[in-house]
């Protein structure tokens, strides 16, 4: 078994894959011809978007955006958490946390991306 994608629902999922290709440097691995659906590679998993309007289609009841209070984050790692965490502000991110260091000796930041998901930018652990 493998952990192959995670798909967010959002109101526009082109809009919310610029601000993940702006803010982390993800390729677009493909987006559907009407943008309603579209893929970043992150490496050996894929972090997907699909656009809530379909999703309704398909018989789905998905949640608003912005979500009031997180059920989840998505974390993401790098070695440089206040420069990441700048970069995803500058493309639009709302920060939440600035970086921290954690007793376990982990930093972590996090930021609210503009549908309002919940990002943790880390250090590897």
């Amino acid at each position: 078994m493998q952990f192959l994608y995670t798909i967010l629902y959002v109101p526009d999922p082109v809009r919310t894959m610029d601000f993940y290709t702006r803010a982390f440097g993800f390729a677009v691995r493909l987006t559907s011809p009407d943008g309603d659906y579209g893929e970043l590679e992150t490496g050996q998993t894929r972090l997907c978007f699909a656009a809530t309007e379909m999703i309704r289609g398909l018989g789905k009841d998905p949640a608003e955006t912005p979500v009031a209070r997180p059920a989840f984050e998505i974390a993401l790692a790098t070695d440089d958490v206040p420069a990441a965490l700048a970069r995803a502000v500058e493309a639009g991110g709302t920060e939440v946390m600035a970086p921290t260091q954690m007793p376990w000796g982990q930093v972590i930041s996090y930021i609210k991306d503009p549908d309002g998901t919940l990002v943790e930018i880390c250090e590897p652990t």
